[in-house]
C-alpha cells in the first residue's frame, strides 16, 4: 500500500512538472497596427493557457492601464490580437503580455514596448523610415542538403530589428506553404505557426508595427489564384497572424491602405481574384477581358483610393507580384493587359501625382522606370529575397533598358527613407546585406513624380 501511494505521488509529479513545462505563450510578442491612440499586439498562446492580458504603461508617468482578452481559447494553438486603447499620441509605452494556466498559476509572461504616432499639423511632414522585403523562407531543417546550399542565413531578421525603422512591410511570400500543409486549412495554419515561432523573427516581430500582403507562397500553391479551393481558410490564417488596419472588404481579400503622416500605402491583394497566369493575354488579337489580376471589386476601391490620396507626397502601392516589368515571362501585371492599361490610363487621366510601386516576387532586387507620353515615369521598387533561393536577373530581361538598378547573387532587404519639406520630399530606397552592410541606394523626389 505504502509503495502504490509513493508511486502514485512521484507519477503526480512527474505530471505536475511536465504540464508546468509546457509553453502558455509560443510567439511572440508581435506589434501590429498603431496609430495616435491605439494599438495592436500579437502572441500566440498554446491549449493550456486559460486566460490572456496585457498590463501598460506609458514611461512618462507610468499611468497604466489593463487589456483583457475576451474570446474563447482551448485550441491547440491561439493565434490572437489584444487592442490596446486610450493612449496619447508620440507616447512610449510598455507593455507585458501574461498568460495564465488553469489553475491560474504558474503564469508566463513577455514583454515589450512601442511608440504611438505624433500628430503634426498641416504641411508638417515628419522624417520616418520603413524596411521592406519579400520571399522569406523557413526550413523545417536548417541542416538539410538544400537550406545549407539554397537559404539564406537567419539573421538577416535580427539585423533588421536593429535599423531603427518605423515598420516593416511584408511583400508576400512572407513564409512558403509546402506541398505538406496546402490541401489542409489545418496544415496551412500549421505552417504559420511554425515560421511565426522562429527564434530570430522575435526581435523584429517585437521591435516595431508590422504590416503584411500575400504573394502565392503564403495563400497557397505556386501560381495560386481565385481557383485555389481553400482560398476562404487562408484567408482566415493570414488574419490570424497579421494585423493589418483592415482586410479587404464584404469579407474578401486582403488589400488595406495605411497613412503613415503624408505618404499613403496602398496594399494590394494579387491573389484572391487572380485568373490563371496561363491563360492568355490576348484573344483574337485584342486583350483578354477574363484575364485579371485585381478583379473590380479591388479595382474600385484601388481607384477611389488613389483619387482620395492625391494630396499624398507618395502613394506607394504595394502587391507580391511586379507591376511595371514589360520584359518579364512570368507573372507581371503587364500580362494582365485589360487590367494594366486601365490602371495606368486613370493615373494619367486623373492627373494622380507621386506614385511608386513596391513588390517583391522575384528573388533579386531592382528599380524598374517605366516611361510615358507626356506623364512623369512610374518607378518600381522591387525588394527580394529575405531567405529564400536567389535567382538572377537574367534570361530575356538582361539588359532591360527599364532596369535602372540592381541587385543580384545575395539576401538582402530594402530600408525605404522618406525625408525633407512638405512639398519637397524625397524617397530613398536602400538595400542591405544579413550584415547591415548597404548594397545600393536610389533617390527620387516627390518633384519628380509630377506632369
Amino acid at each position: 500500500m505504502f509503495l502504490n501511494r509513493f508511486l502514485l505521488a512521484v507519477i503526480s509529479t512527474l505530471i505536475f512538472n511536465i504540464c508546468s513545462a509546457q509553453k502558455l505563450i509560443i510567439s511572440g510578442p508581435m506589434q501590429g497596427y498603431t496609430e495616435y491612440r491605439t494599438a495592436q499586439i500579437w502572441v500566440s498562446v498554446s491549449r493550456h493557457a486559460e486566460a490572456v492580458h496585457i498590463e501598460y504603461w506609458n514611461t512618462k508617468d507610468s499611468v497604466s492601464d489593463i487589456a483583457i482578452y475576451k474570446q474563447p481559447l482551448g485550441n491547440e494553438v491561439n493565434p490572437i490580437s489584444i487592442e490596446l486603447t486610450n493612449l496619447q499620441p508620440n507616447t512610449v509605452y510598455e507593455y507585458v503580455v501574461i498568460a495564465n494556466r488553469f489553475n491560474g498559476k504558474p503564469s508566463q509572461s513577455v514583454k515589450g514596448r512601442f511608440k504611438t504616432m505624433e500628430i503634426k499639423g498641416y504641411k508638417e511632414a515628419p522624417d520616418f523610415s520603413f524596411i521592406t522585403g519579400s520571399c522569406a523562407f523557413f526550413p523545417d531543417d536548417m541542416n538539410s542538403d538544400y537550406a545549407k546550399k539554397h537559404i539564406g542565413d537567419q539573421k538577416i531578421f535580427t539585423t533588421m530589428s536593429t535599423t531603427g525603422a518605423d515598420f516593416m512591410l511584408w511583400l508576400g511570400d512572407n513564409w512558403y506553404t509546402l506541398a505538406q500543409d496546402y490541401h489542409s486549412a489545418w496544415g496551412l495554419a500549421d505552417r504559420a505557426r511554425r515560421v511565426r515561432a522562429t527564434e530570430e523573427l522575435q526581435p523584429l516581430l517585437s521591435s516595431m508595427p508590422n504590416y503584411a500582403i500575400w504573394d502565392d507562397h503564403d495563400y497557397g500553391p505556386n501560381n495560386a489564384g481565385s481557383s485555389y479551393i481553400l482560398k476562404e481558410e487562408t484567408r482566415e490564417v493570414f488574419k490570424n497572424y497579421w494585423c493589418n488596419p483592415t482586410y479587404g472588404e464584404n469579407d474578401k481579400g486582403i488589400y488595406t491602405m495605411l497613412q503613415y503622416h503624408d505618404v499613403s500605402f496602398i496594399m494590394l491583394d494579387d491573389r484572391t481574384w487572380r485568373s490563371s497566369d496561363n491563360m492568355k493575354d490576348s484573344v483574337g488579337g485584342k486583350p483578354n477581358p477574363e484575364k485579371v489580376m485585381f478583379g473590380p471589386q479591388q479595382m474600385r476601391w484601388l481607384k477611389d483610393v488613389l483619387l482620395q490620396s492625391n494630396s499624398s507626397s507618395f502613394k506607394i502601392i504595394t502587391t507580391g507580384s511586379q507591376m511595371l516589368n514589360t520584359y518579364s515571362p512570368y507573372d507581371c501585371f503587364y500580362h494582365f493587359p485589360i487590367e494594366f492599361k486601365e490602371l495606368i490610363d486613370f493615373i494619367a487621366d486623373n492627373d494622380i501625382e507621386g506614385v511608386v510601386f513596391l513588390t517583391g516576387d522575384r528573388h533579386h532586387s531592382e528599380v524598374l522606370k517605366y516611361k510615358r507620353n507626356g506623364k512623369y515615369p512610374l518607378y518600381e521598387m522591387t525588394v527580394s529575397p529575405l531567405t529564400s533561393r536567389l535567382y538572377d536577373a537574367g534570361g530575356v530581361e538582361k539588359g532591360m533598358p527599364i532596369r535602372i538598378k540592381k541587385v543580384e547573387g545575395i539576401h538582402n532587404f530594402g530600408k525605404v527613407s522618406i525625408t525633407g519639406a512638405y512639398g519637397n520630399r524625397q524617397l530613398k530606397l536602400s538595400y542591405y546585406d544579413k550584415e547591415g552592410n548597404e548594397l545600393d541606394s536610389w533617390i527620387v523626389n516627390q518633384k519628380e513624380l509630377k506632369d
